[in-house]
């Protein structure tokens, strides 16, 4: 068998890192989940030795700055991970030829459609998260090379890290009623499954800019009251807008991600959501109680 050599950014801590490193370690990979100051990625000549020194083939680089409020105060930060890490990455992996993997977001449009976002739909954010992010694509994309793959992704729940699904199930247990903003619309995706999808574009040899979600859409109520549901709880789920529930940062109103490009490449169509987040309450959720 071919064993490759991948280096996960944010495989020790991050949710979608974790996911990959769980999903690949059952493969023909060799991994390398490095902790996260442990090498200065923001050097481009450090980065380069540690990956020339362990011999790296593909980068998956999953390390953001994702505090999406914080990040309204703090776009120095934001900006450092979100755009200034993938222009290092970019600048290393397109002078050694390797392939680059790096995951991107939904929150890079402005919401402003009613339809799935495409991957040739103009992206223009509001927040400075959104913002940080496409500025990190461009970075990568102004001098792409054949083994760049960019995967934008959206609301991701799944093992191994809290996230909204786990938060909303806990808060359920000792609540009959909970609130939650029904007037932004989304691709729920789950970690596991965008972990093996994303190998598959890798198989492919894939490059370019993809879109890569669970089949679907929901509003974050509607996640919240299917994740009660299939936790077994009774509490009730009340629909608020936005403005009811005031944030920092603005969020798309819609931002649905179309993975047709996905599947047209690979053969293969991402299964719902709904059906991903039963098996994660029930295998997962079970086995964590």
């Amino acid at each position: 068998m071919n064993v490759q050599k991948a280096l996960i950014l944010g495989g020790k801590s991050g949710l979608l890192g974790q996911a990959l490193f769980h999903t690949m370690g059952a493969d023909r990979w060799e991994i390398i989940c490095p902790e996260k100051n442990e090498v200065d990625w923001f050097n481009p000549a450090l980065t380069d030795e540690y990956i020339q020194d362990h011999k790296v083939k593909f980068i998956f680089n999953t390390m953001a700055y994702t505090q999406v409020d914080q990040a309204e105060c703090d776009r120095k930060n934001a900006f450092k991970y979100n755009a200034a890490l993938p222009s290092v990455l970019g600048r290393v992996c397109r002078l050694r030829n390797i392939y680059l993997i790096h995951y991107s977001t939904d929150f890079v449009f402005n919401g402003k459609k009613s339809t799935p976002y495409t991957t040739r739909d103009t992206p223009g954010s509001r927040s400075v998260y959104g913002q940080t992010k496409l500025e990190g694509e461009k970075a990568l994309l102004a001098e792409p090379w054949e083994k760049l793959l960019i995967i934008r992704t959206a609301w991701l729940f799944g093992p191994f890290k809290t996230n909204f699904v786990d938060k909303i199930i806990n808060l359920a247990k000792d609540k009959d009623n909970l609130n939650v903003v029904h007037d932004q619309v989304g691709s729920p995706t789950y970690t596991l499954d965008l972990a093996s999808h994303s190998l598959r574009l890798v198989d492919k040899g894939t490059s370019g800019v993809f879109h890569l979600v669970n089949k679907g859409r929901a509003s974050w109520c509607e996640l919240a009251s299917e994740s009660i549901r299939c936790a077994g709880l009774s509490c009730r789920v009340t629909p608020v807008t936005s403005s009811e529930y005031p944030q920092k940062a603005p969020r798309p109103a819609y931002s649905v991600l179309d993975c047709s490009k996905f599947s047209m490449v690979t053969g293969s169509t991402p299964r719902s959501w709904i059906q991903a987040l039963r098996e994660y309450i029930y295998h997962y959720q079970e086995s964590r109680n």
